[in-house]
């Protein structure tokens, strides 16, 4: 059933590009009308984080600006509708991992995660330094909607905190198209900020 779903997603992602003449710069716009799960935030930067994976090594979202990353969080207490999102975000990078895309997007999974279902080379299950709950409510500070749904963030090229996926009744042949749309759009240039805190770095 999985792989019939994987299957009529990629049937679909062309039929459905064609008919929003690859809308680039005005992706936020049309998957905001598309999709009511979905809110644009088009912040500059994400908020930073301080995040270990698994074998104890720094992860560092500002270091990935080359790529489109998905962020989630699995709080303790969030228990059945985390797990939901979770199945469901799987299933996106599968859709995703079949296609060139693979290489340009990367799913973080913080708090209580489990490795099954996940394609391990671009997926890593990461611990918040302060705790998933405060992590997650950091993040959550983004939205203006209010909801207690698990969300799924996500972080175009160059760091741009692009928009919010929320709880789990979003298509997931949205999410997959909203990533391919990012990865058409060329990495942008440097501001000014991003020159001075790159001499710190």
């Amino acid at each position: 059933m999985k792989r019939m779903v994987v299957a009529l997603a990629l049937l679909l992602v062309p039929a459905v590009e064609t008919a929003a003449h690859h809308p680039g710069a005005r992706i936020d716009e049309v998957m905001a009308k598309r999709e009511p799960a979905f809110e644009p935030t088009d912040l500059r930067r994400a908020p930073q984080l301080a995040l270990t994976d698994a074998s104890g090594a720094v992860v560092q979202i500002h270091d990935m600006k080359d790529k489109i990353v998905v962020l989630s969080f699995i709080p303790s207490a969030c228990g059945t509708p985390c797990a939901a999102q979770q199945a469901l975000l799987r299933e996106v990078q599968e859709a995703v991992n079949v296609t060139p895309m693979r290489e340009m997007v990367v799913f973080l999974t913080a708090g209580a995660a489990t490795e099954s279902g996940w394609d391990g080379p671009n997926w890593s299950h990461v611990a918040a330094e302060n705790g998933t709950a405060a992590a997650a409510a950091s993040y959550a500070a983004l939205s203006e909607r209010e909801s207690e749904a698990p969300m799924v963030h996500v972080i175009a090229r160059g760091g741009r905190h692009a928009g919010i996926f929320h709880g789990v009744e979003f298509g997931r042949v949205n999410l997959v198209l909203y990533i391919n749309e990012l990865t058409r759009a060329p990495l942008p240039k440097p501001g000014l900020l991003d020159r001075i805190l790159g001499i710190f770095n």
